[in-house]
């Protein structure tokens, strides 16, 4: 018989969160999508570099409840962070960030450096 999970086990810690994410491709583009529900558009930082994303914030509690008065605490409030390592060079002077619905999406255009250029020996 399994046994049943003591409460304490159920509490939150009060440390900073890392939200889920999903990170695909398409031909142009890389995109990293985060659910972020309760958090407002001013509580949110992105930022991009031409190998990383890293997405912060912070979701406020609007009311005060003791832990004593929690029967299931799986929500998790209070600061978060996420960097993603990206597979590919973006271009993060040309990113896009929009949260609809509670998503947050960072699209990112991919930098092609698979075009090659011919050079020129020039004699000394």
């Amino acid at each position: 018989m399994a046994e049943s999970p003591n409460k304490d086990s159920l509490i939150v810690d009060e440390g900073e969160g890392q939200p889920t994410i999903d990170v695909y491709q398409t031909g142009d583009e890389i995109v990293v999508q985060t659910p972020i529900a309760g958090v407002s558009k001013e509580d949110i930082d992105v930022e991009a570099t031409s190998e990383s994303v890293t997405i912060r914030g912070e979701r406020h509690r609007n009311e005060k409840i003791e832990d004593a008065d929690y029967l299931y605490q799986e929500c998790f409030w209070g600061k978060f962070a996420r960097t993603v390592i990206l597979p590919q060079e973006v271009d993060p002077d040309e990113a896009k960030v929009s949260l609809k619905n509670g998503v947050l999406t960072v699209r990112l255009p991919k930098i092609n450096r698979s075009n090659s250029k011919k050079l020129q020996i020039k004699e000394d």
